[in-house]
């Protein structure tokens, strides 16, 4: 059911697409253009890699980066989040519009992943939530630094 009386915010703008597609060059130019007053950058890998960190043990920081570090956990990582999302497939987007620029009149979600992250937003915003799929040919991911990894990308 969407949450028709709330104010803010006023859109929701939800990105997909493969790693190395282009999605947060996109949502970083949406975001300069829009004004950082008015517009939050939310990612929905942050908090399920502070999740797993946590859970884990592990330096979230280094899960947060592009480093080899997140990737030696890249397959686990998944796995775990999976199965969070079997038990809420809402749990991760909850946590990332719980930041505080969630006051912000226009909310940009970064990397949604799944159908499930966009019918999150769709149901709880309605017709503020529109989202965007980012695309580019495999040779020019490639060249971003992407190597394929079995089970990574769902969406």
């Amino acid at each position: 059911m969407a949450d028709a009386d709330a104010e803010v915010p006023c859109a929701v703008v939800v990105f997909s697409g493969k790693r190395k597609s282009g999605k947060d060059f996109v949502t970083d130019l949406l975001q300069r253009r829009l004004g950082e007053d008015k517009c939050e950058l939310m990612r929905l890998s942050g908090p399920l890699k502070s999740q797993y960190a946590k859970e884990h043990g592990l330096d979230l920081e280094r899960l947060l980066d592009a480093s080899e570090y997140k990737e030696t956990y890249r397959l686990d990582m998944i796995r775990w989040g999976e199965e969070r999302r079997k038990q809420d497939p809402g749990y991760f987007c909850f946590l990332a519009t719980r930041c505080p620029g969630a006051q912000k009149p226009v909310w940009v979600i970064t990397d949604a992943r799944r159908k499930t992250d966009i019918q999150y937003f769709r149901g709880k915003f309605g017709t503020r939530a529109i989202s965007v799929r980012v695309e580019a040919q495999e040779e020019v991911r490639r060249k971003r630094g992407w190597v394929f990894t079995s089970g990574g990308q769902i969406a």
